[in-house]
């Protein structure tokens, strides 16, 4: 498995061109072994690589199985950043499509918050957390 990448906006590029491929392990080559991820999908919490895997081998399997293409938009990005450590917020636009005919099924945003810290001369994602605003009379989340 490679390293993560050089800089904090290229782990962001090789996060989105891993999920619209549905290569797992080009995706997990951005995340640090010793991972934290609070996710709003599936599981509540993954604490190692080896758990962020397993979340991450079934969503891409989801999407083999229903051929389905995922495109990934990145708005709003902040990086703060020094020299090992850099905090990134944003919102990340998951569009699904039809692999056969190109339709867009249906689209979601969620806010993310990344930590990396440099390993190696490379970035790698040490912390993340995705979130969706709660609508409290109803108690779901709001996905615009």
């Amino acid at each position: 498995m490679e390293l993560g990448v050089g800089s904090v906006e290229g782990v962001l590029e090789t996060y989105k061109l891993a999920i619209y491929e549905k290569d797992v392990e080009r995706f997990l080559s951005v995340y640090d072994a010793d991972v934290h991820i609070y996710d709003c999908w599936g599981k509540w919490e993954s604490k190692g690589i080896a758990s962020w895997r397993e979340n991450v081998v079934n969503w891409f399997n989801g999407m083999r199985e229903e051929g389905e293409i995922l495109k990934v938009e990145f708005n709003d990005v902040t990086i703060e950043e020094n020299s090992n450590l850099a905090f990134v917020h944003c919102a990340v636009t998951f569009a699904a499509y039809s692999g056969k005919s190109e339709e867009k099924l249906r689209q979601i945003t969620n806010r993310f918050t990344f930590g990396l810290k440099k390993v190696n001369e490379s970035w790698m994602i040490t912390h993340e957390h995705s979130s969706l605003p709660i609508d409290m009379e109803t108690g779901k989340g709001m996905f615009e």
